[in-house]
C-alpha cells in the first residue's frame, strides 16, 4: 500500500511539473506578439506558394503550405526588427485592404503601390522596391518584336483589377482595352489561350513569367517609347492601418535596406522560381509535386459543403415546420408567430437574392470591421454555406410538407395529436424522403459553389488550384486536374445518394401482406 501511495505521489509530482512546464512554455510563446502579414502568395517573384520551407519559405497560416519570394524576405526583416513572430496570411488581392482595415492582418506586403486612391483608406511606409512597367506577350506572336507603345495599336491589352497597371493602358493609341481581371493566373490563362494579346505588368513578374513558361515574352520599353508613370506608381511599399505606429517602426527598418540589397534579394527570388522541365508530362508532374495540396483543398471543399448542407437542411426543416404552424388563438402568440414568420421571410429573400461571394465578404470582413468580431476562415465558410443553404432548403421543405396528403393531418388531429407531434412522427419522415433528391442537388451545388469562398482565402480546391497554376504557369494542366477532382466528388456524392434513396424506398417487389395473402391457383383450389 505504501508503494502504491508513493507511486501516486510521484505521478502527481511529475504531472504537476509537466503542467507547469507546458504552461510556462505557452506563456513564453505568448509573450512574443505576432506580425500578421497579408499577401496573395501567387504573384511571383514577389510572393508565391510552395510545399516546403525551401529557400527560406515561411508557413502560411491555417495551411500546410509555405510562402516564398521577395515580399516574404522583406516581411522576415520587418518581423526581426520589430521582435515579432512572422505569420503569413494568404489572401486574395481584393481582400487585402478589407483584411487590413478589419484587423485580420497587421500589414500588406504584396507588391502594392502606394497610389493616392489607396492612401485614402490605408497608410504606406517608405518604398521597399521600385520597378517599371512592361507588357507580357506570347513568344513568336505578332507583338514579340514590339519596341514602342505605338506597336500595340489594335492589340487586346488588359491588366489586374484595382491596380494602376490598368489605367495606363489608355496611353496606348488605338488599343483595344479589355476588361480588367482579378489576378495574374487569370491573365496568363487568357494570354496563352489567345483571348488577349498581352497584359501590363512589372518587370520582375515579367522576368519570372518568361522564365517559367517559354511561350511568354516580356516586352520592355526605353525612354519615351514606354509608359509615363509617376514615382508613386512604380514604387512598392508596405500597407498598414491608418495612424498605425507600425509605419514609423517599419520605416526605421527599411532605412537600413539599400537599393543594392533590394536588387540582390529580388535576383535571388527570381532565381528561386521553378523553370520549364524538358519532355515531362506536366499533368503527372503537377500530381506528383502538388497532389497533396490539391487533395487537401478537395478535403476542405467536401468538409465545408457537407457540414454546410447538413446544417442548412436542419435550418430548413426548423423553418419549414414553424412556417406551417396554425395561427394560435391567443393574441400574444399570434403576434410572436407573425413576427417570426416575417423574420424568416426576410432571411430567405436576402440570402436567396444575393450572391454567396458578396455574403462572404460582408460576413467575414464586414463583421470584423463593423463589430470587431474575428471569425476563423473555415468557421466563416461553413457558416456562410449553412445559412445560404438553409434559405433554399426552407422553401424545399415547405414544398415537401405541402406534398403530404391533407388527410394525414386531419387523421392526426382527430386522434388528438398536436402540430409538432404530427410533424415529428408522421410528416417529417415522409418529407425527408421526398426532399432527398433536392437535398442531394444542394450538396452537389455547394461542392461547386465553395469555389467563390476563395475571396476570403479559404483553402478549398479552386483556391489551391489557382495557387498551383500561379506558381507553375501551367493553367490548362492544373485546372484540368481540378476539373477531374470536382467531377469525381460530385459523381461519387450522386451515386451515394441514389443508393440511400433505394434503401429508403425498400425492395422493388415489396407487396403489403405478401406472406399472409397468397393468391391460390385453380389447381390448388
Amino acid at each position: 500500500m505504501e508503494r502504491k501511495s508513493e507511486m501516486k505521489k510521484y505521478l502527481a509530482i511529475c504531472t504537476l511539473i509537466l503542467t507547469l512546464l507546458l504552461v510556462g512554455s505557452k506563456q513564453a510563446h505568448a509573450t512574443q506578439p505576432e506580425l500578421r502579414v497579408g499577401m496573395e502568395a501567387g504573384y511571383p517573384p514577389f510572393n508565391w506558394t510552395q510545399n516546403s520551407n525551401k529557400n527560406g519559405g515561411v508557413p502560411i497560416s491555417g495551411s500546410q503550405e509555405y510562402a516564398g519570394g521577395y515580399d516574404v524576405e522583406i516581411a522576415k526583416k520587418m518581423a526581426k526588427k520589430l521582435n515579432r513572430k512572422l505569420v503569413i496570411v494568404k489572401t486574395e488581392w481584393d481582400g487585402l485592404a478589407p483584411a487590413l482595415t478589419s484587423g485580420k492582418i497587421d500589414a500588406i506586403i504584396a507588391g502594392m503601390s502606394p497610389t493616392a486612391e489607396r492612401k485614402k483608406t490605408i497608410d504606406f511606409t517608405d518604398n521597399y522596391y521600385t520597378s517599371h512597367l512592361v507588357i507580357l506577350v506570347k513568344k513568336d506572336g505578332v507583338y514579340q518584336n514590339a519596341t514602342s507603345l505605338k506597336d500595340f495599336k489594335q492589340a487586346k491589352i488588359t491588366a489586374q483589377l484595382n491596380t494602376f497597371h490598368y489605367s495606363v493602358i489608355e496611353q496606348i493609341s488605338g488599343v483595344k482595352k479589355q476588361t480588367a481581371m482579378d489576378n495574374f493566373p487569370a491573365m496568363r490563362v487568357a494570354l496563352e489561350s489567345g483571348v488577349i494579346d498581352g497584359y501590363v505588368t512589372e518587370r520582375p513578374e515579367g522576368l519570372t513569367a518568361q522564365k517559367i513558361n517559354p511561350n511568354f515574352k516580356m516586352v520592355e520599353f526605353s525612354g519615351e517609347n514606354g509608359f509615363k508613370t509617376s514615382k508613386e506608381d512604380t514604387a512598392i511599399a508596405i500597407g498598414v492601418k491608418k495612424n498605425s505606429p507600425l509605419r514609423v517602426e517599419m520605416n526605421q527598418a527599411l532605412a537600413s535596406l539599400s537599393e543594392k540589397e533590394q536588387q540582390k534579394i529580388m535576383h535571388k527570388a527570381i532565381e528561386a522560381q521553378p523553370s520549364e522541365t524538358k519532355k515531362q508530362s506536366w499533368v503527372l508532374k503537377i500530381i506528383k509535386e502538388n497532389g497533396p495540396m490539391l487533395m487537401r483543398g478537395a478535403g476542405m471543399t467536401l468538409l465545408i459543403s457537407l457540414v454546410g448542407t447538413i446544417i442548412g437542411t436542419v435550418i430548413g426543416l426548423i423553418i419549414g415546420v414553424i412556417r406551417t404552424v396554425p395561427f394560435p388563438e391567443t393574441r400574444i402568440k399570434r403576434v410572436l408567430l407573425k413576427g417570426l414568420n416575417l423574420f424568416f421571410s426576410v432571411y430567405i429573400e436576402i440570402f436567396r437574392g444575393t450572391p454567396m461571394i458578396v455574403q462572404a465578404m460582408v460576413i467575414y470582413y464586414g463583421s470584423a470591421q463593423a463589430f470587431g468580431i474575428d471569425i476563423n476562415r473555415t468557421a466563416a465558410a461553413i457558416f456562410i454555406v449553412s445559412i445560404n443553404t438553409g434559405a433554399y432548403m426552407s422553401e424545399i421543405v415547405r414544398g415537401g410538407i405541402f406534398s403530404v396528403d391533407k388527410g394525414q393531418f386531419e387523421a392526426a388531429q382527430a386522434i388528438g395529436m398536436t402540430h409538432f407531434q404530427t410533424m415529428q412522427t408522421i410528416v417529417i419522415p415522409q418529407v425527408i424522403r421526398n426532399i432527398l433528391p433536392a437535398t442531394g442537388n444542394e450538396f452537389v451545388i455547394n461542392i461547386k459553389d465553395t469555389s467563390v469562398l476563395n475571396v476570403i482565402a479559404v483553402s478549398e480546391l479552386f483556391f489551391q488550384a489557382k495557387t498551383v497554376a500561379g506558381a507553375n504557369f501551367r493553367f490548362f494542366d492544373t485546372f484540368f486536374i481540378a476539373c477531374v477532382i470536382y467531377f469525381v466528388m460530385t459523381f461519387a456524392v450522386t451515386r451515394i445518394l441514389r443508393f440511400v434513396e433505394k434503401k429508403m424506398d425498400g425492395p422493388d417487389n415489396y407487396t403489403p401482406f405478401a406472406n399472409q395473402m397468397q393468391v391460390q391457383t385453380p389447381e390448388e383450389r
